[in-house]
């Protein structure tokens, strides 16, 4: 479907003006990742699929919201505490000149969003502002670093038994090209289910604690083998979308829907009762696009994002990751 032989990264950085910057605390295994669009002319939409989001301003991508653009996006760990990481990405924005011009003064417009990661590392220590102000300050078009960087630096999936079987998640990102446009994806990786390359478990539930075989969530699940945890604030996949194309914020809600599709695609289960998934969609361009023609590409990007995100991902020695058990195929 797309054609990769132009593409510089192959991450959500090929999209002209997107900048991604990343900050972390490796030792109590949490992050932050910040999306910086074009400030004059990003006008994003939001698909919320999940039950447990946890968000901040993110009804500012509503269509009958007054604001029409965005100044930045904020992905973090620590559950609702850090929520408080977009601040500073307020304030790097505010001093750097970026926002809304209102009475003088610069408001930044910074949807927010956090994965729950409490539960690998140390869950006492939470991204803050100082967070999310370096991750602005380490923010660059280059290409970015993925796996346990960022917000997916304490993402898990495979919780289908807990955290005890479970194996570690991560970022990922990608990107497509197809003749004159450009669509790129950034995913962080934290879901109930397994993520699945084609017919293959990449990462997932385990068969025990013990073991690194995994055992097929969904299958398990649908044949009635187990039964689905009622803890409901564990998991979330959240994602972003940019595109060199303008959108209006209705359109950019329902490509976001659509794209969720990619996600299905790779995560199995996908959107349970005890997710709390959301995608976002960027128009960052200037150009008019068919919309169902970006929501395919999104799909297909957000897939390989999700992959990606597990394959490059560290366990740190607390989990199991993708290249501990298979060291040679990364």
């Amino acid at each position: 479907m797309s054609d990769p032989s132009n593409l510089v990264h192959d991450d959500i950085t090929d999209v002209p003006g997107v900048r991604v910057g990343h900050a972390q605390d490796f030792i109590a295994k949490t992050g932050v990742t910040v999306i910086l669009p074009p400030p004059d002319r990003t006008t994003a939409g939001i698909y919320i699929g999940g039950n447990a989001s946890s968000t901040r301003q993110m009804d500012s991508l509503k269509p009958m919201h007054i604001v029409d653009r965005i100044h930045g996006l904020c992905l973090a760990g620590g559950s609702a505490f850090g929520l408080d990481a977009g601040g500073g990405v307020m304030t790097w924005l505010e001093r750097n000149g970026i926002g809304l011009q209102v009475t003088g003064k610069v408001i930044p417009i910074v949807p927010a969003a956090v994965i729950f990661d409490l539960n690998f590392g140390d869950g006492s220590v939470r991204p803050g502002h100082e967070l999310g102000y370096q991750a602005c300050e380490a923010a660059t078009d280059g290409a970015i670093a993925q796996g346990s960087v960022g917000a997916g630096t304490g993402a898990t999936v495979g919780k289908l038994f807990g955290i005890d079987q479970a194996m570690k998640g991560g970022l990922g990102s990608a990107s497509l090209l197809q003749e004159d446009l450009i669509v790129g994806a950034l995913v962080v990786v934290n879901a109930y289910g397994d993520v699945h390359n084609g017919d293959v478990i990449v990462a997932g539930v385990r068969e025990s604690p013990e073991s690194p075989r995994t055992a097929d969530a969904a299958r398990l699940l649908a044949a009635g083998k187990a039964i689905s945890r009622t803890v409901s604030v564990e998991n979330t996949t959240l994602a972003v979308v940019a595109v060199n194309a303008r959108l209006d914020k209705v359109t950019a809600g329902r490509i976001a829907a659509q794209a969720t599709l990619g996600l299905a695609a790779a995560i199995k289960p996908f959107h349970t009762h005890i997710d709390g998934d959301l995608t976002v969609v960027m128009g960052v361009g200037d150009q008019p696009a068919d919309p169902n023609r970006i929501g395919l590409l999104a799909a297909e990007v957000l897939t390989k994002a999700v992959v990606s995100a597990v394959k490059l991902a560290d366990g740190f020695g607390l989990l199991p990751a993708y290249k501990d058990i298979h060291p040679h195929s990364i």
